[in-house]
């Protein structure tokens, strides 16, 4: 059962990797253009929308890291594997939008005060160049990739779609400033854009946060699972669930559940395949249940109680 679940997703790591290569190799050219681009026809919402590249350029990056790292094989020093590592490379990706966006934020406050001299035309080029680039970019990884499991390349695809809306911005203000000389115009796209890569660092920083902290994943519901797992047959009672997000798409569960005494090593062995069955529709896929007769003391709470002692070992009280 699960060995064909990691055929399949050797299957689509591969073909993450390679569209991931691609989109970064073209979007960092591009964000080169257009940093230079910015640079030379003095445009803020150009230089913006280089900050939202390179915010999509370091998020694929991340995301390639994460595939070539979390394809290490486990061992005794890290028994999970590296697939941490996406996680917290995508805590540091949210932080580094939450500091560019604000960089260019108060960049663009100076510059409504004093709208320097911009050279429109030129800038209206590269954002139109810039728009293609995206969408360019975002067919490819709409075609080769897995853009609805994976929270990186997830995470990947979206950045490059709002990063088009960057393209559209500085396209709009290169107009406004053509035709009726509003200078204003270039500061205003590029607080635009700053707010949409502020609001992409902060999910992205929030929900690899949620999975650093152990949080319940968010496509398991809890309740659904505790009552699947205290309807199966032959199960009397259950305590001490644990359920969380090793990495994207790979959810597990621990507990211990109270069966019946007499039951033979055989039985016991078929109730649990039945609870496995039970939850990998439940969107969980690694399985650890400790099982108990009712004569073993514990206390009937779902979730674990860990009391410290002072002695500071830590001691389970069931």
């Amino acid at each position: 059962m699960g060995h064909n679940h990691d055929h399949g997703h050797s299957h689509s790591h591969n073909a993450n990797k390679k569209t991931l290569t691609i989109s970064l190799i073209i979007i960092t050219a591009y964000m080169a253009i257009e940093v230079i681009g910015g640079l030379l026809t003095n445009s803020l919402a150009l230089l913006a929308d280089a900050g939202h590249m390179l915010s999509d350029a370091v998020s694929l990056f991340i995301a390639l890291m994460a595939f070539k790292f979390s394809s290490k094989v486990a061992d005794y020093g890290k028994t999970y594997g590296y697939k941490r590592f996406e996680i917290l490379a995508a805590v540091i990706n949210g932080a580094t939008l939450i500091l560019i966006s604000g960089y260019i934020i108060y960049e663009a406050i100076e510059r409504f005060q004093n709208p320097p001299e911009i050279q429109s035309s030129g800038m209206l080029i590269v954002a139109f160049v810039g728009l293609l680039v995206n969408v360019l970019v975002a067919w490819i990884m709409i075609r080769g990739a897995d853009v609805k499991e994976n929270l990186n390349m997830r995470g990947a695809y979206l950045h490059v779609i709002s990063d088009m809306l960057g393209s559209v911005g500085a396209i709009i203000a290169a107009l406004l400033i053509m035709f009726f000389g509003w200078g204003w115009a270039d500061p205003l796209a590029s607080i635009i854009v700053s707010i949409l890569v502020l609001r992409s660092g902060y999910y992205v920083t929030k929900s690899s946060v949620h999975i650093l902290m152990e949080g319940t994943p968010e496509n398991v519901e809890v309740e659904k699972v505790t009552e699947k797992i205290l309807k199966t047959d032959g199960v009397i009672g259950m305590h001490d669930l644990h359920i969380w997000t090793i990495t994207s798409g790979l959810n597990a569960l621990t507990c211990h559940l109270v069966v019946d005494g007499k039951k033979t090593i055989g039985e016991s062995e078929t109730l649990l395949r039945k609870v496995e069955h039970t939850l990998e529709h439940l969107n969980i896929h690694h399985v650890t249940i400790q099982l108990e007769t009712p004569e073993h003391k514990h206390d009937n709470s779902m979730l674990c109680t860990v009391k410290a002692d002072p002695s500071g070992h830590d001691h389970h009280h069931h």
